[in-house]
């Protein structure tokens, strides 16, 4: 306890000169692991339709699939002949629940590819994001104009994009308890909105489902994982989702071994000795509340040592001058979504992807994701981590660039898994990979495992390297076995 309270009045000595500079920055508060600015409310005066709501079409016998998926047709000439579908899926009717989907079809050999589904991280990030900023078939390039992206992961994958946890992006709730509290709830809704999906669009012949996601995905892709791993070990094959494998990029899984950043700024020249014993004082505070089940004493740390949430800033911003941690390459934050937020919020956009007027709930504004699943923050999944390597393949990769959930912070905690290969993994020899004579990254591989750090590229490794992450992610969900 001693320790504890040392450190943490070194950590307020430290920021609280900060305080004065955050009055000057941006308006846009940053929510946990957030580089996303506030989307603009829809006012256009163009008329957006109504919500479509799926579930209960599914559930009514007299309507055929064909028909409800008619339904779920993206249609309008902004989308440039790529084939879509969307809408609400129920996940829990009595505290009226919707999760919110965008899907893409393969564009080739759509029966048989696999099935891949998107999530952002946040908490409270849309995955919309990911498909117009990251790995969509579409991309933003003016107010209501769309490009065609070389890249897209629905080249070779029927991808699938859902706003998750319940009450981020489009997905909505109309009660406080039907927000999620724990992991535990995150998959149970997605698994939830998944069966639906599969039901709907009978991908019966697909060669797998596979999970993939960034940054605080990092949980929701083994929640969900690990929820469908024990809830259809009883059913028989024709009623199992045939999950394959997830990918996780730059992912927070478990703060106890990830949360080390002062060894890494040290060695990239950002802080000096000083700083150093600041951020190992500050460390090893937040590792004691972890410990000692205080996950409101261990989030205020971790938010006072880097993210920089609360008032009085954080260590890394009054050290570093950095107000930016996605891209040491870059010490301040770009406008990447602007273009975007217009996008989404115009009637005619609306009214295409069944929306209607149902609000989008961005990061900026109050977070209610993020204030509900205020005691998972500083959880973990490891143990579910270890669990899935006995079966599944695991991907996780890293841009080289990251700062929030650096590689060396993700292989931190990857170090202490125990699984089939553990052992192995420690020593295994780091193979260079290229694509098409171009230095992309490292791999590493042991059991399940497979490790692969992704050259100049940051927190978000698809917008920095959209082909060499496209080569990564077809070859494991289509050569993997």
């Amino acid at each position: 306890m001693e320790l504890l309270n040392h450190c943490l009045f070194v950590i307020i000595t430290a920021v609280v000169c900060a305080a004065e500079y955050e009055k000057r920055e941006s308006p846009f508060r940053r929510s946990f692991i957030n580089p996303y600015p506030q989307f603009s409310s829809h006012n256009d005066g163009i008329d957006p339709g109504e919500p479509l709501f799926l579930t209960p079409l599914l559930n009514n016998e007299s309507i055929s699939r064909q028909e409800v998926r008619d339904m779920a047709r993206v249609k309008g000439p902004q989308f440039l002949g790529v084939e879509s579908y969307s809408g609400y899926l129920t996940v829990d009717e009595a505290y009226d629940s919707n999760m919110f989907f965008w899907y893409f079809p393969a564009e080739q050999d759509p029966e048989h590819a696999p099935v891949l589904l998107w999530l952002q991280g946040g908490p409270g990030a849309s995955s919309l994001i990911g498909l117009f900023m990251e790995n969509g078939p579409l991309r933003v390039i003016a107010q209501n104009k769309l490009q065609r992206t070389k890249y897209g992961w629905s080249r070779t994958h029927n991808l699938i994009y859902i706003d998750n946890p319940v009450g981020t992006g489009f997905s909505f709730t109309c009660h406080a308890e039907g927000y999620a509290r724990n992991e535990c709830d995150v998959g149970r809704n997605l698994h939830e909105a998944v069966i639906q999906l599969y039901k709907l669009f009978a991908w019966n012949n697909s060669s797998g489902f596979w999970i993939a996601g960034e940054s605080y995905a990092g949980k929701y892709v083994p929640a969900l994982a690990y929820h469908m791993h024990n809830t259809q070990s009883g059913l028989e094959d024709h009623d199992r989702i045939p999950l394959k494998g997830v990918a996780i990029g730059n992912g927070l899984s478990d703060p106890l071994h990830q949360l080390k950043y002062g060894d890494y700024l040290y060695q990239l020249g950002l802080i000096d000795e000083n700083g150093l014993e600041k951020f190992h004082c500050a460390e090893a505070a937040g590792r004691a509340c972890i410990r000692q089940q205080d996950m409101d004493c261990a989030f205020e740390i971790f938010d006072s040592l880097i993210l920089g949430d609360l008032p009085s800033g954080s260590l890394f911003k009054n050290l570093t001058g950095y107000q930016w941690y996605y891209n040491y390459l870059q010490a301040y934050d770009e406008d990447y979504v602007s273009k975007l937020g217009n996008f989404l919020q115009s009637g005619a956009t609306r009214r295409a992807i069944h929306v209607g007027n149902k609000p989008f709930h961005d990061m900026d504004k109050e977070n209610q994701v993020k204030m509900f699943l205020k005691e998972d923050l500083m959880d973990s999944v490891a143990p579910w981590m270890e669990e899935l390597l006995k079966y599944y393949t695991v991907c996780v990769y890293s841009g080289q660039l990251d700062i929030i959930v650096a590689y060396p912070l993700v292989r931190n905690y990857l170090k202490t898994l125990k699984f089939p290969g553990s052992d192995r993994y420690k020593t295994a020899p780091r193979k260079i990979w290229r694509v098409d004579g171009e230095l992309a990254g490292y791999v590493k591989q042991a059991g399940n495992l497979v490790e692969i750090l992704i050259r100049n590229a940051g927190h978000m490794a698809p917008l920095d390297q959209p082909k060499w992450v496209y080569e990564m992610i077809n070859h494991l969900t289509h050569y993997t076995r």
